[in-house]
């Protein structure tokens, strides 16, 4: 066909698709397993029951279709979860169950832009939501982090224009496992208040947080009248209770226009989410030991093997929570991807380049990609997953830290 690429066609592919490739190809050519530390799948399983549950499910024929809602019985439990943990008072009307909380975000960007918006991000960011942004429509503007990679609220109003629709906020952040506290998201959600702008939570992280406490953003519109709410949420099952193949998450809008909106995305995008493994949810649900032991295990990981990585000077701080960390490996002397590739092939070890964290595309005017280079800050920063096996994230820190020596004593800094 002639003319030019349609949109998708010209939005970078997700630079973990990458590294997971390569891995794949070095230990089907070796023979030998690779430590994965670049890919954020859990050590624990899913609770046994959650598995019952959709067994059940399909042995019962409770397999037919649900509203794109999702099924009453599920959201009206889930109202109660954010009301109880989440300080977020709603309604099961508000509340649409998702395959994955990566669709609902998909979903919600496509409910709220119109031509021509910018929405705000993080400069450093998961490459997911630049694809979403851009496959929305949206046109994505990097507000700065700052120390610890938390927003500054005088950067993010700064970076406010006319056309700026909406702003992205993910706390606990993936990559780079910053939360932000309350005093932080107050002021995030004042620019958005002061500029009429949406704002876009993801906490799919939600029940991983060392330092600190999580603070879920919509908490802090309890008391605003609904009509007035601006903050949209996104969770998932798949981080806390290690669902990563059910896809299943759920997102909750502010209010009934919103309601709305959404309500015809999912109408044309999925119909409706999967029954069984929505009976899997409501299970999950009443699997908060499980989920509280997940986020022990992850932790102890965090203070047991990143300490070393913060001795050896790649790490400022250990992230507050999340499953990921952000190393910067500039004293080697190398860039990240040759850094990365070098530690695959010399030791088996995979870790994610920062780059793809950081692109910066350069929009055509009817919004298709006509380039995306990264940020330069982001050409020795590495992203490396410790929400893993214990022994097998113990000795990928050991191998990384001994090809950092070895590169070091090359040349780079000591």
């Amino acid at each position: 066909m002639s003319g030019p690429a349609p949109r998708a066609a010209t939005i970078p592919p997700s630079c973990l698709h990458a590294v997971f490739r390569a891995a794949e190809e070095r230990e089907r050519t070796t023979g030998r397993p690779v430590v994965k530390l670049h890919v954020g799948e859990p050590y624990f399983p899913p609770p046994r029951e959650v598995a019952l549950a959709v067994e059940q499910a399909v042995r019962d024929g409770r397999t037919a279709y649900t509203s794109a809602e999702g099924m009453i019985a599920l959201r009206e439990a889930l109202a109660v979860k954010l009301e109880t943990e989440n300080g977020h008072r709603t309604s099961a009307e508000r509340v649409f169950v998702t395959p994955g909380s990566c669709q609902g975000l998909a979903a919600l960007f496509q409910s709220l832009a119109r031509p021509g918006d910018e929405l705000l991000m993080p400069e450093l960011h998961w490459p997911i939501h630049l694809q979403q942004v851009l496959l929305a429509g949206f046109r994505p503007v990097f507000y700065p982090l700052g120390p610890g990679y938390r927003p500054d609220p005088d950067a993010l109003r700064a970076a406010v224009t006319p056309r700026t629709r909406a702003v992205l906020v993910n706390s606990p952040a993936n990559p780079t496992g910053a939360v932000l506290d309350a005093g932080t998201l107050r002021a995030v959600l004042d620019v958005a208040r002061t500029h009429d702008l949406s704002v876009i939570s993801d906490e799919a992280y939600e029940h991983f947080v060392y330092d600190g406490e999580h603070v879920s953003f919509a908490s802090l519109e309890s008391g605003v009248p609904e009509e007035e709410r601006r903050v949209f949420s996104t969770f998932t099952f798949s981080k806390s209770l290690a669902m990563t193949g059910y896809r299943l998450g759920y997102v909750v809008t502010p209010n009934e226009t919103s309601a709305r909106a959404l309500r015809v995305v999912q109408e044309a995008s999925i119909i409706g989410p999967s029954t069984p493994v929505q009976y899997a949810g409501l299970t999950a649900l009443k699997a908060q030991d499980a989920a509280r032991a997940n986020a022990r295990m992850v932790r102890a990981n965090r203070d047991r093997a990143l300490p070393a990585l913060r001795e050896a000077g790649l790490l400022a701080e250990l992230p507050q929570g999340g499953w990921y960390a952000v190393l910067d490996i500039a004293s080697t002397g190398v860039d990240a991807e040759t850094f990365a590739a070098g530690l695959l092939d010399t030791h088996e070890v995979g870790v994610a380049p920062a780059a793809g964290f950081a692109l910066r595309p350069v929009l055509a005017d009817d919004g298709r990609v006509l380039s995306a280079d990264p940020a330069p800050e982001a050409r020795t920063l590495v992203r490396l997953a410790f929400c893993g096996d214990p022994a097998e994230l113990d000795t990928g820190v050991v191998r990384l830290l001994a090809h950092v020596r070895t590169l070091r004593s090359r040349g780079g800094s000591p």
